[in-house]
């Protein structure tokens, strides 16, 4: 892209940003009241008229409208932050599931795939006497596992707690 274009861009972004922070500020709802209050008072002015609701209901759906079309753009730019923050987390953790990585790109058929194996994980950690213990979708069966092999062996758990961790954090 050559620097004019980004440049529009960056103004649209910069302008549907503010306009959408703006529409959701406390001024703007109490403007669109007063607008709202003064529309109301003035039928009898306008005996009621056709013109007069034809005002309310051009102005309300042309400003709706657009608004629209603003919020998207700022959603869409917000959106795509969040993914990324969360794409840059999930692949700097050595425990967690790089699957996961870009899964706003996958069918909805594989997200239901991925959700069954958190509803499968979050049936392990109600199994789990601590609330601290967590898995990654990938190692969930295996570090459950072991963790039965260690309730079952008394002698040593303080080694068998130190070995696992080792063996977690050096993954």
């Amino acid at each position: 892209m050559n620097s004019k274009s980004q440049h529009k861009n960056s103004s649209f972004e910069k302008f549907a940003s503010k306009v959408s922070k703006a529409a959701g500020s406390t001024p703007a709802f109490i403007g669109a009241l007063f607008l709202v209050i003064a529309w109301a008072i003035s039928g009898p002015i306008f005996d009621y008229s056709e013109t007069w609701q034809l005002v309310i209901n051009t102005g309300t759906t042309i400003i709706t409208f657009l608004m629209v079309f603003l919020i998207q753009k700022a959603q869409n730019k917000d959106s795509l932050a969040i993914q990324l923050k969360l794409n840059e987390l999930v692949a700097s953790n050595d425990l967690s599931s790089n699957s996961l990585v870009d899964v706003e790109n996958m069918t909805e058929e594989e997200m239901k795939i991925i959700q069954k194996y958190y509803h499968h994980l979050s049936q392990l950690a109600k199994k789990d006497k601590t609330i601290r213990t967590s898995h990654s979708i990938a190692e969930a069966e295996e570090v459950h596992s072991r963790k039965k092999e260690k309730k079952g062996k008394p002698n040593n758990t303080k080694n068998n707690t130190k070995n696992t961790s080792k063996k977690i954090t050096k993954k």
